[in-house]
C-alpha cells in the first residue's frame, strides 16, 4: 500500500466539492497534489518513463507550481471535474493535435499510475456514462427501471408514447451548450407528446420514458463501503430546475435495493458514484439514472452527512493488496 505518497486530486480551478474533500485530507496530515489538465505548460511538468526495468510502471515526475511527486507515489487519485487544453493561440490543426498529445500523453500516464486508488478512473467513468448501458445493468441487477426507449425512428417514438401516455425526454448524456449569442442552455427532463414530434427526431436517437408518478426524489452517494441516501421532496419533475423549492432528508434504503446499488457500481469499477431514484405513490423505487462523477457537496451543507470525510478515508487509505 503507497501509504506515504500524496493524493491527487484532478480538478479545474473552482471546485468547492474537491476543496471540501481537500479540507479533510488537510485535517489528517495528507499531502495533496491538485492540478487541472489545462495546466499544461510551465504550470504542470510530467514526465514518465517505461521499460527501465521491473521496477514498476511508469515511474517519472510531476511537478506543478507549488508540488512536486514521483508518479510511483501517488497513492490514490481523485478525478473530479478536469478541464483540457484547447490551445486557442494555434491554427485548428495545431491545436487539435496538441489537444490529442495531451489527452493521450498526460491522460494515460495518468491513467497507469501504479499502485493507486482512482476514484474514479478515468476510463471507468467514461464507460458508465452511457446510459443504455446504466439501463441494461440496472434491469440485470433486478432493480425497478422505467419503460425506457432509446430511437431515432419517429413512428416507433409515437407508439412508445401511445403505449404509456405520459412520457419524458431526457438527454442521452449532458454537455456544454452556448447559444450563438454566448447564453449557456441547459436540456431538462421536460414531458414530450407526440404531436410535437416530427421527422427531424430522425437525426440524433432520443431517450424517452414512461413518466413515474412520484412523490418524491432520491439522490444517493455511495462512496467505497458507505451509502448516504437522501430524500428529495419537492413538486418538480425536474428537482435541478429550482433548488430553492427542495427539501432533504437523509433515509435508509431497503437492504436489497442498496446491494444493487453497490453492485452496479462493481458492474464498472467504479468506487463511487451518484444515483438518481424516485419514489412512486406505491412506495416502489424507480432507477432512474448513474451519475459516475456526481455532485454532492450541497447535500452535505444540507443535511450534514459526512460525505467529505467519506471521500477522504477512500482516497487516505489508498490502494489495497
Amino acid at each position: 500500500m503507497n501509504q506515504a505518497g500524496p493524493v491527487a486530486v484532478v480538478t479545474e480551478v473552482d471546485d468547492v466539492t474537491a476543496d471540501m474533500v481537500i479540507t479533510e485530507l488537510n485535517k489528517r496530515g495528507a499531502p495533496v497534489v491538485r492540478f487541472d489538465p489545462s495546466d499544461i505548460g510551465d504550470r504542470l511538468l510530467l514526465s514518465a518513463r517505461f521499460g527501465a526495468g521491473p521496477a514498476a510502471t511508469p515511474v517519472g515526475h510531476l511537478r506543478t507550481l507549488s508540488r512536486h511527486t514521483t508518479l510511483e507515489r501517488v497513492r490514490s487519485l481523485y478525478w473530479r471535474r478536469p478541464t483540457w487544453p484547447h490551445f486557442e493561440h494555434l491554427d485548428d490543426p495545431d491545436a487539435r493535435f496538441a489537444a490529442a498529445q495531451v489527452r493521450h500523453g498526460l491522460g494515460g500516464a495518468l491513467y497507469a499510475l501504479p499502485s493507486c486508488r482512482y476514484v474514479n478512473h478515468p476510463l471507468s467513468n467514461y464507460a458508465a456514462e452511457y446510459k443504455p448501458m446504466q439501463l441494461a445493468v440496472a434491469e440485470r441487477l433486478g432493480l425497478t427501471v422505467p419503460p425506457t426507449l432509446i430511437s431515432n425512428d419517429l413512428a416507433r417514438i409515437r407508439a412508445f408514447i401511445k403505449e404509456h401516455d405520459q412520457v419524458i425526454y431526457k438527454a442521452l448524456r449532458w454537455t456544454p451548450y452556448r447559444r450563438s449569442d454566448g447564453v449557456g442552455l441547459t436540456t431538462w427532463t421536460e414531458p414530450v407528446t407526440a404531436e410535437e414530434l416530427d421527422e427531424s427526431v430522425a437525426v440524433v436517437p432520443h431517450l424517452f420514458q414512461a413518466r413515474v408518478e412520484k412523490v418524491a426524489d432520491l439522490r444517493v452517494v455511495i462512496v467505497g463501503l458507505k451509502v448516504f441516501a437522501i430524500r428529495i421532496d419537492s413538486d418538480l419533475l425536474d428537482w435541478r430546475a429550482d433548488y430553492s423549492a427542495l427539501t432533504y432528508t437523509p433515509v435508509d434504503l431497503p437492504t436489497s435495493v442498496e446491494k444493487a446499488l453497490t453492485a452496479h457500481l462493481d458492474h464498472f469499477g467504479l468506487a463511487s458514484g451518484s444515483f438518481d431514484l424516485a419514489i412512486a405513490r406505491d412506495g416502489v423505487l424507480h432507477w432512474l439514472e448513474l451519475n459516475p462523477n456526481g455532485q454532492w457537496g450541497w447535500l452535505e451543507d444540507q443535511t450534514g452527512l459526512p460525505i467529505a470525510a467519506a471521500f477522504a478515508d477512500l482516497l487516505e487509505q489508498g490502494a489495497t493488496p
